[in-house]
């Protein structure tokens, strides 16, 4: 089960070339960055064309910019799909996603344990419109399916965020179709080495490209992929009015990181099994939440895991003094970078109870979510020996 897949396994995901050949009169071997905010026309004629549709030329860069657009280019070439659209955050994905599909009075279906900014995002934003939200537990495919119909859009996260429970995403997505419903998963973790959602039957691919994508720590986007009538929707209907666009530097940042993504991916997954194993064997830890150790593996999709995931402690550890002892490890609430980093539910949970998932829907106190970075699994592993020995009481 916990089998490292090899490495040409996964390379169908990324293709012999990793940058593919661009229109650049000079052939760099670097996409070039279009820092710029605006494209010039040599003749009214060029222009007219343009507003007519008839050309494809750029005119603006909250609209489309070559940078950027060699990035969605690029990801939905790797997720399988027609299209893709960038923006400046996941945030800003995720919303114009769930926007262009959802109106006054719809409802939506989502996991229970769905992003915590998304889930503010519903509560907040969606139910002033009199949208209704209904949160699943997603590991109940049956009850997810009878929350189908009727519904507008179905968002998912495979693995879900903090505790990282799994949905069966072809049934799920089959039982939508039959219903009308849209659906949309962030593929975030798993990124398209490891999990592809739209040969799953999935409509839209959601990434927050500040994570494994950029995977750096110095970068944030949002990515959606899907077919190309879907994300002609979200062009229409969302994106040129909202302003999330994407920088073409932040673009470059990705565009550049993507190359090394296969390499990076294969020591989140080796280096995040082995931490993983080695807490779910220790005596001061009651849970690991990590998708290769869970009991839901006829919903697995995956060819690979990314290396976050959380962990329970006994009521022998102190939490605040075991994240405290930490050393190698830093406290942060991002993941996906070269850092090893921890967030523990129990400082999330004073978050004001009526926009707190993790009080909503019962993460433990003692829950703390663990990114294995880059670090060496052996150096990962020592650090969270120490700490938990200083923090026993």
């Amino acid at each position: 089960m916990n089998e490292t897949p090899r490495f040409d396994a996964y390379r169908h995901a990324i293709p012999d070339t990793l940058m593919p050949r661009r229109d650049d009169p000079f052939d760099a071997a670097v996409p070039p960055i279009y820092q710029t905010s605006l494209f010039l026309f040599d003749s009214y004629k060029e222009l007219e064309d343009v507003f007519a549709g008839r050309s494809k030329k750029p005119i603006y860069s909250r609209g489309d910019n070559p940078t950027v657009q060699l990035l969605e280019r690029r990801i939905a070439e790797m997720e399988g799909a027609e299209e893709a659209r960038a923006f400046a955050s996941g945030m800003g994905a995720i919303a114009a996603a769930v926007l262009a599909f959802v109106g006054p009075g719809d409802r939506i279906v989502t996991v229970r344990h769905v992003y915590s900014d998304a889930f503010r995002f519903f509560e907040k934003v969606l139910k002033r419109f009199g949208v209704v939200v209904d949160y699943i537990d997603g590991t109940d495919t049956e009850a997810m399916i009878a929350a189908l119909p009727g519904a507008r859009l179905a968002y998912l996260e495979n693995p879900t965020s903090m505790v990282f429970e799994l949905q069966d995403l072809p049934v799920i997505a089959e039982a939508a179709r039959r219903h009308g419903v849209v659906t949309i998963v962030d593929n975030s973790w798993a990124t398209p080495l490891y999990q592809n959602p739209l040969a799953l039957g999935i409509d839209l691919v959601i990434h927050a490209a500040s994570k494994y994508l950029g995977g750096q720590s110095d970068t944030v986007a949002g990515l959606v992929a899907g077919s190309k009538a879907h994300i002609g929707r979200i062009n229409s209907e969302i994106y040129p009015y909202t302003g999330a666009k994407l920088a073409p530097f932040e673009a470059w940042l990705v565009l550049r990181n993507l190359e090394t993504l296969p390499f990076r991916m294969r020591h989140h997954h080796e280096a995040g099994l082995e931490v993983a194993s080695w807490l779910d064997a220790h005596e001061d830890v009651t849970n690991v939440m990590h998708p290769a150790l869970g009991e839901h593996a006829g919903k697995r999709t995956f060819s690979g895991f990314g290396g976050l995931f959380s962990f329970e402690v006994s009521d022998r550890i102190d939490v605040a003094n075991f994240v405290d002892a930490l050393r190698l490890i830093r406290i942060g609430v991002s993941w996906g970078g070269p850092e090893s980093l921890v967030v523990p539910a129990k400082a999330a949970l004073s978050i004001s109870p009526e926009t707190n998932v993790f009080a909503r829907f019962g993460v433990s106190d003692r829950t703390i979510r663990l990114n294995v970075g880059l670090h060496s699994a052996a150096a990962v592993i020592s650090d969270l020996e120490q700490a938990l020995l200083t923090a026993r009481r």
